[in-house]
Formats: C-alpha cells, structure tokens, sequence
C-alpha cells in the first residue's frame, strides 16, 4: 500500500489516475494537519505548501514530490536530490492557457477592448476614442522560441499575421518546418509591429527590452510580456510611453508581484492581469493529472518523463558515475557557451575506464549541461535526452580506443547550422575534472567559476594587452592557461576570475585587432 498526501486544494478529477486503486491510499491535508509524516510516500503540491529541506527531513519515507504546475519555486530542489526524492512538475500542462491568454491580450491591446469597456460602463459612447489596429497582415516579433512561443507563431499565421522568431538556438530545418522566420534581435526589432517575449528569465534574458534595445523598435509598438517579469526593462518603458514610441504594453507579469506601486498602471495605454497565463480550469486539470499519472508511474516502476533532478541510483553506481556527470554537464555549459548558434548533432565519444560505465547517464549530463542555457524550462539527466530529440537535435555515442595519454577521456563533438566545435575532457583521481582540448588545441584547464575564452593571433604582446586592459579594469586574474598549435598562427587562452567581467572589459578586449573573439563563461 502506497501513501500520498495532497498537501494543496487539487479536485477529484484532477486526482482521478490515483483514486480507486487498491494498492494507493490518497489523503488531501494540509502538512500541519498531519501527525505522522513518516507514513507517507509521495507529496503533491501546487504553490502554497513550501517544500522545505526541514519538512523532507519529516517525511523520512517519501519518494516523489510532484508539483502540479510548471514552477517549482517552492521547492528545495538540492535537499530533495540530496535525499534521494525524486522531484517532477508538470511542464505542458498551461502551454495552450499561456498561449491563448498571451493573444487574448495582444488583440485586446490593439482593440483597446479593456479601455473601451471601462468607458461603456461608465455610461460612456466615445466610438472615436477607441479605433483600433488589425492583426492581418501585421508584423509579429516573438522572442523565445518554445513551447510556448511556438503555439502562438501558429495562431498569429491563422491570423494572417507574418511571424519573425529571435531564438539563438531555432535551427534553419525547424523554423523552416513551423513556417516562420529566424531572424536575429536586431532585424527583429526593425520589422515588428508587436513584441511577444517567451524566454525564461535568465541572466543572458533579464532585461533583453531595454532602452538600447526599444529604441531599435519601429515608432507605435506594440508589446507583450505574458512570460517572466523582467523580461521587459519596466522603467525603461516610460520614456518610450510618453513619447508613444511604444503605442501600447500588455503585460500579465511583472517584477514584483503584486505591482502595488508600478508607474506603467499610470498610462492608459497599459494593459495588465494579475498573472493569469495558466489560470484556466483546463489548464488546472491537466497539470493535476499529468502529476497524478507520473507519480502513478513511478509508483508501479514505470518510467517518469518529466522529473526535475536526478533518478534515484544505488549508492555503487551513482559514486562511479558522478565525477563523470559532474564533468560532462560543464563541458556541456561552457560548450554551449562557446558555440552561440543554432545546433543539429552532438556525439560523445569515450575512451579508457569511462567506456566501461553507464554513459547513457553521463551523455545525459553532457545534455542537461549544454541546454540550460538554450530552453524554457529545468533541464536535467532525466529530461534531457527527451528535450533534445524535441527541438530538433540528434545525439549519439561512439566508443574508441584512443585514450590520448589519460585514463580516461570523454571527446564531444557538436555540430551546427554554420560551423562545428569540439571539446575534450578528462577526469583524474584526487586531482579532478579538467579540459584537455578544445577545437584541436591542447590546453588544460579546471572548468570551473567565471571564465573568459580567447581566440587570438599567436603575436608577441597580444597577452600583455590583454593583461593591461584587466589591470585598467582592476581585474586580478586568477588562472591563465594557452594553446596553439603553430608558431605565428592562432592561438587560445583561457582565464579564471574571481567574479563575472563587466561587459564592458570584453567589449574593449573584441576591439583588439589580434583578438578574433572572447566568450564571457560562467560555469
């Protein structure tokens, strides 16, 4: 017999994959009105029950935590790991709400609808006041290219409207395929008659409409924000507002929730709704059941498909293959980092010791690694083979006898719309992770922390001018490591900081004539 415990308000439909099984015993109470948390075997939350490292060390004998819904905010993803708790959410449940929702409110912008509404039951008829603009044959701008954003490329075409897509990592045959084009930022800027932001709120996305950016926006605008509060610089609107360069803003989030003293409330051109992208009955459904069906599964020793952390592995096993995980999952970063385009194939390689392992859990590091900086949702070992295959990307492994000079070694090879990159790694007992090669130059580095990736002329003085320019900066370098592979040609080098760089530094550094890039990592 199976115990859950339905710690938040989720009906009996949404329950209906766990009720009436014989070997399930489901009881719907808030923690504090539990006595024994011992007994119980799975949790389910929405958002009010806070899963803490404290109540998971109360709930000694539970298994699986699932969330009934896309965030998981409110729970302790490393304490649950850590504790062998297997953590799931329910990331396709509100993509049609979200979807939907984000073009109820891009037609009630252009419409002026809420405005027209408020003026009607004040007894008003102002007809003229409220002429709107239509859709047909409008230029839509969506940036981020997921689930999400993909659903709304398909209504916007219904609608006659043309659809151009800024996402770093929307391949040619997949943009091709869903009937939209892939532009770069700029271009995307320069074309649009609406906005739609649907990224997740990272640093690379945080603020990404900014004064720098609207002002390379066509003059009367229109913008949504029906994703992350953040997306959109808030007070960097204002001034676009009052001149009317941007005409009208919808936005169902933003940075502080409740925004209980937001200036953009002021403008009558502001549209808002207090965070309803998913608030649909349906929607609500349909995350309770997805959750309800996964921990069903995971329960009969089925397979889960949308877990968060790690599977739960036997101490042996997992103590093998976790320097390895560990060391393919920043390859896969800081690769991921490096290669800023469109992706088609990734193949790892193995070599040495390594080959004898399960290196389906170490690819999958690799995997979870290299997408986190690229999807719109939690990425890990469980998911990531699944989002992959999903946007488009085909991934292998290859076995070889060519160990390099190391008892191990693990060759990654991804290739993309333009170009290819290679990287090369190696785990050495009681010394650790380190990178051994990268594009067919020999370096060896600890990929770790904030790092700095050079390609340069291999002159004399190109170094002590990247040295000069840190020291301007009051920038201390902590390592430095270089490779070249003949005198006078190119050449690489890589460094550690202490902190991330100022943009600022590496701007000044690209406009070196003997530097032929710099990638800023964090790791």
């Amino acid at each position: 017999m199976y115990k859950i415990l339905v710690a938040d308000a989720i009906s009996s439909e949404g329950l209906a994959p766990l009720l009436g099984h014989d070997t399930i015993q489901v009881v719907q109470k808030k923690v504090s009105e539990v006595d024994d948390l011992t007994t119980y075997d799975a949790l389910l939350v929405r958002s009010a029950t806070k899963v803490t490292d404290e109540l998971l060390s109360q709930m000694t004998n539970v298994k699986i935590v699932a969330r009934a819904g896309v965030g998981v905010d409110n729970i302790d993803i490393d304490a649950a790991t850590k504790r062998g708790v297997i953590v799931i959410n329910a990331p396709n449940g509100n993509t049609i709400s979200t979807a939907e929702h984000t073009f109820a409110m891009m037609a009630s912008l252009v419409r002026h609808i809420p405005q027209a509404n408020i003026s009607v039951k004040s007894r008003e008829w102002n007809r003229s006041s409220f002429v709107g603009t239509e859709l047909y044959k409008k230029q839509l701008g969506i940036i981020g290219f997921g689930r999400i954003g993909s659903e709304i490329a398909k209504r916007a075409k219904a609608f006659g409207m043309g659809v151009h897509v800024f996402d770093p990592f929307l391949t040619a045959a997949r943009a091709e395929k869903l009937g939209v084009n892939a532009v770069e930022l700029d271009q995307l800027l320069a074309v649009a008659d609406i906005i739609t932001v649907h990224t997740p709120l990272t640093k690379e996305t945080k603020g990404i409409l900014n004064a720098d950016t609207l002002a390379k926006t066509k003059k009367g605008v229109y913008l949504l924000n029906c994703a992350r509060g953040g997306i959109i610089d808030e007070e960097a609107l204002i001034p676009f507002l009052q001149s009317g360069h941007v005409k009208g803003i919808a936005l169902d989030v933003f940075e502080v929730e409740p925004p209980v003293s937001q200036p953009l409330l002021e403008f009558d051109q502001v549209i808002a709704t207090p965070h309803l992208g998913a608030s649909t009955k349906e929607a609500q459904l349909n995350v309770a059941e997805d959750v309800a069906q996964e921990v069903l599964n995971y329960l009969n020793g089925n397979p889960v498909s949308s877990s968060i952390n790690l599977p739960t592995l036997s101490k042996d096993v997992f103590e093998k293959i976790h320097p390895f995980s560990s060391l393919t999952k920043k390859m896969g970063s800081l690769l991921s980092q490096c290669m800023k385009e469109p992706v088609q194939d990734i193949t790892v390689t193995y070599a040495g010791t390594v080959a004898d392992l399960e290196t389906t859990y170490i690819t999958r590091g690799f995997l979870s690694g290299f997408l986190q900086h690229r999807v719109d949702r939690s990425v890990n070992e469980v998911n990531a083979s699944m989002i992959t295959k999903e946007r488009g990307i085909t991934f292998g492994e290859r076995f070889s006898n060519e160990t390099e000079g190391y008892s191990n070694v693990i060759k990654v090879e991804v290739r993309g719309d333009h170009s290819s990159f290679t990287l090369t790694g190696t785990y050495v007992q009681d010394y650790g992770p380190r990178i051994v090669n990268i594009q067919s130059f020999n370096i060896d580095f600890y990929p770790d922390g904030h790092l700095l990736y050079i390609r340069h002329s291999d002159k004399p003085g190109v170094i002590g001018h990247v040295g000069k320019i840190l020291g301007d900066h009051d920038v201390n370098i902590a390592t430095m490591q270089v490779g070249r592979k003949q005198k006078g040609g190119e050449a690489i080098m890589m460094l550690s900081f202490d902190k991330s760089l100022d943009e600022a530094i590496v701007q000044r550094l690209q406009a070196f004539d003997d530097i032929v890039s710099v990638r800023k990592i964090n790791l």
